[in-house]
């Protein structure tokens, strides 16, 4: 049968684990004459007892495997270890508060069927406070209008993707991932399906204001230049003024011109002003880039649980091993079935 990778990016999720696993086996069990899935849980070195949920989850079902980091590595690059990690024809990846409904998914899987190779949920509603509501709405209308591509408003990472966009994500190597811009801008067939966002069943969001502030910067420096061609815009149209300015006063240097020093100390903090702030956004691209010529790592996996037959190609150095940017313990594991070395591509 026709595999499908159920990708979940946890932190912190410990009572959601269980009924975000029992929702989507019900929601799938409607089309399990035809389809088998594995379960992708990527743990961002939760502290809670959520590693411990899984352990237990995975003991009981071998389709669930477990990649708990070292460290917290940010909720971008969870998600893309997860689809590198991906074994299916088609991975889904779904947030373990169950705010997106798992029913959703057998939709999304009709509409992969019918030739889509990018099926994503649109939020309708969400309950949230109003501010934030606000925020997100000018934020996805703002990357719309700076991107030359078409990013879908409104739409989150609760996605269906086909294998040839799987594969594709293996070709990005970018330290600040944007994974709804990346996967919008290959082109692909996509369409979007609309839904009312639940309340969270458990626990709280680890996902606060400062995140959706990293993650917005994020998105539209990584995915367009237009603050760049913005910042040479209006430098171009101040240099040109004060061209103009130096003109006036040169025109009116005979005539009884005042002192002028409120009007120089105004056009010096403007100036600096304006210095300041395309600096500040230069700097970030140039932050960026210095980031990404630092050869490193995408993950770094502290411990692991996987029963099924491994089909990555295994690189590394003693002690570890590589699959597709993500670091692994070359070792076995922790169900103590021993691993298979195998030349197949991911």
């Amino acid at each position: 049968m026709t595999m499908l990778s159920i990708v979940v990016p946890v932190y912190n999720e410990e009572g959601n684990i269980e009924p975000l696993y029992d929702a989507i086996n019900h929601a799938l069990g409607q089309i399990g004459d035809r389809y088998d899935w594995e379960f992708i849980f990527t743990d961002n070195c939760s502290t809670d007892a959520t590693f411990e949920r899984l352990e237990q989850l995975a003991a009981r079902d071998s389709r669930v495997r477990v990649y708990r980091f070292t460290k917290n590595f940010g909720f971008q690059r969870s998600i893309l270890t997860g689809y590198r990690l991906a074994r299916g024809s088609a991975a889904i990846q779904i947030d373990c508060d169950l705010q997106d409904p798992p029913e959703l998914i057998v939709d999304f899987v009709r509409l992969w069927e019918a030739g889509y190779k990018i099926v994503f949920g649109v939020r309708k509603s969400r309950p949230e406070a109003f501010h934030l509501r606000a925020m997100r709405h000018l934020f996805y209308r703002i990357i719309s209008w700076l991107s030359t591509d078409y990013l879908p408003p409104d739409a989150g990472d609760f996605r269906l993707v086909d294998r040839c966009v799987i594969d594709l994500l293996h070709e990005y190597h970018d330290e600040n991932p944007y994974l709804r811009g990346y996967i919008a801008s290959l082109g692909y067939r996509q369409i979007g399906v609309a839904y009312d966002r639940a309340e969270r069943r458990s626990g709280r969001s680890a996902f606060g204001f400062g995140s959706l502030i990293s993650l917005a910067l994020d998105g539209i420096v990584s995915h367009s230049i237009a603050p760049l061609r913005v910042a040479s815009f209006v430098g171009f149209s101040l240099s040109i003024a004060a061209v103009l300015a130096i003109g006036v006063y040169l025109a009116r240097y005979q005539t009884n011109w005042p002192a002028g020093f409120a009007t120089l100390a105004i056009l010096m903090l403007i100036s600096l002003a304006m210095n300041a702030l395309f600096l500040g956004i230069i700097g970030e691209y140039i932050g960026r880039m210095y980031r990404q010529v630092k050869a490193g790592p995408l993950t770094i996996v502290d411990r692991l649980i996987d029963r099924m037959d491994p089909r990555e190609p295994q690189t590394g150095g003693r002690g570890t091993r590589s699959v597709a940017g993500i670091v692994l313990p070359n070792t076995e594991p922790e169900d103590g079935v021993p691993r298979k070395e195998s030349s197949a591509g991911i």
